[in-house]
């Protein structure tokens, strides 16, 4: 009744434990029966006798077994069992429960937003970094060493609703050199992305009715947050130096602003750097108005000129500041790990919001962060991937230039990960988006975008993920589709 397959990757004395639990579940194996000692089902079973008394020690833990000193070691003698009854009526329904609820609700139209995720082995995308570059083996090292030393009451317990007081410590003095931020712990909530960090402020901070402001173009789940908390969403022009921020002084002498969403480092989608005077505008309408600014930088490590302009937060003298970043752009979308930057009261109340969402975060992974920051390891990472990203840059806008010069129109990005292209009227980019998945390339055919408004045929074209080849052959996909007509 017992094979085991030493080749299987789940460990032979699991194996074993997990057969016996089924035969004494099944009945052949009773309760009170005796076992063979460890030494004889080693040698009925071929395996070393250690494997065997892993197992039984597995199955006594459970529960499932007993051992007497001198006697042996026996199936327990008062194993509760469990007889599942189905309960039944008489009435019929054509409801599929596990498709289709028996209550009705509604899903909002600012929630029916695209999850992309990563499927082609070719994309140009939203603007991901290489998960190739990214420092996994130290990363992996630190979190086992963080699994398996340390008080593991405390390690693997609860913790500080504000995130790994490590992390913070180490965040903050890395955002005070890098950023010209001026820090404490005390300042920083750690978030699983500047998406958590979004919420906690728009469910927190904006009431029901607040009137709020965004780029007329704008990423997306800034919007839906805004609209979630029951927000009047104002959008204002943006152009190539960034957020108008005329336009919002007038907006201001009409409506009782609560918080403006700027991504004033590369603005979003359009990448566009938002200009030194428009930054000390907009901080200077904030303490006139009263109104919370977040601002999102979403990708500040990423500036391939010279030195990028400091944050709004780093200037902020007035407290009106809420600054949201995260690793995502830095390492990779699959490690979860953000921060939200404010005014010490405005942190503590916002972790007692976080706490009905999420009582925490994975300190394992957070303390792991934190050991990269101390040790340099992200430093020497991001300034790897900032030359080559560079490369990548150069050698993509040059081959939209040379291949689709006629189709396309761009300005080369002084950062970020993206190029905002837009294409030829004639170009159908919903069909070109699909017709391009058919051969392996995802892109994003920017139909939010041009929805927003109707005069672009524009979407966001990422380079940092591919290699070089990559995006020859990319490029060629996207030539050839066009060239065979759409």
């Amino acid at each position: 009744m017992l094979y085991l397959d030493k080749q299987d990757k789940q460990p032979v004395y699991l194996q074993l434990a997990n057969q016996l639990m089924g035969l004494i579940r099944t009945g052949p194996l009773n309760a009170g029966q005796r076992l063979p000692s460890s030494r004889e089902m080693s040698e009925m079973l071929q395996v070393h006798r250690k494997t065997v008394v892993r197992a039984y020690d597995e199955l006594l833990a459970q529960g499932w077994l007993e051992s007497h000193t001198g006697s042996g070691t026996f199936v327990a003698r008062h194993l509760p069992r469990t007889e599942l009854q189905t309960l039944t009526d008489n009435k019929s329904t054509s409801v599929n429960p596990q498709r289709t609820a028996g209550f009705s609700f509604t899903v909002a139209p600012h929630l029916e937003r695209p999850v992309l995720k990563a499927s082609s082995n070719l994309h140009l995308d939203d603007g991901f970094p290489d998960s190739r570059l990214a420092p996994v083996e130290e990363l992996t090292r630190n979190y086992r060493s963080q699994m398996l030393h340390g008080n593991p009451y405390v390690r693997l317990g609860y913790g500080d609703t504000t995130g790994a007081s490590r992390l913070r410590q180490e965040l903050s003095a890395y955002l005070n050199e890098t950023r010209g931020l001026h820090t404490t712990a005390e300042n920083i909530l750690i978030v699983r992305g500047t998406i958590m960090g979004f919420f906690l402020v728009a469910t927190g901070l904006v009431a029901k009715g607040d009137h709020v402001v965004s780029g007329n173009m704008s990423w997306g789940g800034a919007s839906a947050n805004f609209i979630q908390a029951g927000a009047q969403l104002h959008t204002m022009p943006v152009d190539e130096y960034g957020i108008d921020t005329d336009a919002l002084e007038q907006l201001c002498r009409q409506k009782k602003i609560r918080m403006v969403y700027v991504t004033p480092h590369h603005h979003y989608p359009t990448t566009v750097v938002l200009r030194a005077d428009r930054r000390l505008q907009l901080l200077r309408l904030s303490e006139k108005y009263g109104f919370i600014i977040f601002e999102d930088d979403y990708d500040y490590d990423f500036h391939y000129l010279s030195k990028p302009l400091a944050p709004l937060a780093s200037a902020d003298r007035a407290g009106m500041v809420l600054y949201g970043g995260s690793f995502t752009k830095a390492i990779s979308p699959a490690f979860r790990v953000g921060y939200l930057v404010g005014s010490e009261n405005v942190i503590h109340y916002l972790a007692k919001v976080r706490r009905i969402v999420d009582r925490q975060g994975d300190l394992m992974l957070e303390n792991a962060f934190a050991e990269l920051l101390h040790t340099g390891v992200i430093h020497r990472h991001l300034r790897k991937s900032l030359r080559l990203y560079r490369e990548r840059r150069d050698l993509f806008c040059e081959l939209l230039r040379t291949e689709l010069g006629n189709d396309v129109s761009f300005q080369v990005p002084v950062g970020g990960m993206a190029v905002w292209t837009g294409f030829d009227r004639r170009i159908d980019l919903e069909k070109l988006a699909e017709k391009a998945q058919l051969k392996g390339l995802y892109m994003y055919d920017g139909q939010s975008f041009n929805k927003a408004d109707p005069t672009l045929n524009h979407t966001r074209l990422g380079f940092a993920s591919s290699s070089p080849s990559e995006l020859e052959q990319a490029v060629g996909i996207i030539k050839k589709i066009i060239a065979d007509g759409l």
